[in-house]
């Protein structure tokens, strides 16, 4: 079956549409995307070969194709782990085997599909400390994956852990953990209290990367992005 998928997935390639990804995704010498390849499949696609075949692959076929040096194979990896992880009762073990191939969940599509609904949703009931070393990695793919697991907490009101590793980001040096970052703050202000955000901009905000900040009072009045805006 995975030979087939790989089949199915290459009579999708569009070399235009690969090009214009390859630029969109930074895969250019030197940029966080560097060497990766496309074939220019968009997701809607990619998705319809996921609901193919997602309970026909093991763990074994999935740790081959997210090992490829093919974007969009190891997205329909990441995305059939997904599905697997909520349909299946193997959930510790696709959790163990997500966090044993951070290596190659690297761009930020591939975390964004794939984190929370694993290792957020995993770790609703359990000891969260797994977040704090990832937050802290030398990995920007495992910083980020630190974040945006938090948004499965996020949207069950519960966003202490957010704003801890938010705190541990905001020295963070990469503009794609600052978006993140700003865009998990965001989040708490909309889907938990605006007040919380407040206060956490009131106590970091001057310490906060630009992007980070313009990210987190996205949705916040013009009088209030304009105080914050002001250093």
């Amino acid at each position: 079956m995975l030979k087939q998928l790989k089949k199915d997935l290459r009579d999708l390639a569009d070399p235009k549409k690969a090009k214009i990804l390859q630029r969109f995704f930074k895969t250019g010498k030197g940029e966080y995307g560097e060497g990766d390849v496309f074939l220019g499949v968009v997701v809607p696609k990619q998705r319809m070969l996921v609901k193919k075949y997602w309970r026909d692959l093991d763990l074994k076929d999935l740790d081959k194709l997210i090992k490829s040096k093919i974007h969009e194979e190891r997205l329909i990896a990441l995305l059939i782990l997904v599905y697997q992880y909520q349909s299946l009762n193997t959930k510790s073990l696709i959790f163990k085997f997500y966090l044993s191939r951070t290596k190659y969940i690297n761009n930020w599509d591939l975390v964004d599909l794939s984190a929370p609904n694993i290792v957020g949703e995993y770790l609703i009931d359990k000891n969260r400390a797994i977040l704090y070393r990832l937050a802290r990695s030398k990995s920007l793919w495992e910083r980020r994956i630190a974040i945006l697991s938090t948004f499965a907490f996020i949207k069950r009101g519960d966003y202490a852990d957010t704003l801890k590793i938010a705190k541990i980001l905001i020295k963070d040096t990469h503009d794609l953990i600052h978006k993140a970052t700003g865009w998990m703050l965001r989040e708490v202000g909309k889907r938990c209290k605006k007040t919380l955000l407040i206060n956490f901009l009131n106590n970091h905000y001057k310490q906060m990367p630009r992007t980070m900040l313009r990210y987190a009072i996205e949705r916040l009045d013009q009088k209030t992005k304009k105080k914050f805006l002001k250093i």
